[in-house]
């Protein structure tokens, strides 16, 4: 099973979304999913409940900072995997993403999942 496909079956089995794209990368960043999954425990339904970012586009920025960080901010990567996220999924707040207040999904959430799995796939190469 590729990671995108592992990270969602995480999500509908034991993960958040944030939980599920950082637990997809555990050999990655050396860590263990129950690690990684207390990381990603607050930001499931987005960072405050919908009112906010996306929680799987927020696991992309954790991977990317594990990644890229050396003792200095990484914010031009940063804004580069939250740019490539909102040109592929046409949004970053979990409640515009999910329509919440215009009655119009954007993006479901398994796709928001594969997709912040395949930008970080892209920046830990």
């Amino acid at each position: 099973m590729d990671r995108k496909e592992y990270a969602v079956q995480l999500k509908h089995t034991s993960c958040n979304c944030c939980q599920a794209v950082l637990c997809a990368f555990a050999d990655e960043v050396g860590m263990t999913e129950e690690e990684l999954k207390k990381i990603g425990a607050a930001f499931g339904v987005g960072m405050g409940c919908l009112e906010a970012t996306c929680g799987a586009l927020i696991g992309a920025q954790m991977l990317m900072g594990m990644k890229k960080y050396q003792g200095r901010p990484v914010l031009r990567d940063a804004a580069g995997v939250l740019h490539q996220f909102e040109a592929m999924c046409k949004a970053t707040v979990c409640k515009d993403l999910k329509g919440r207040d215009t009655g119009i999904v954007l993006c479901e959430c398994d796709d928001c999942v594969r997709n912040a799995v395949e930008i970080a796939q892209e920046v830990l190469g």
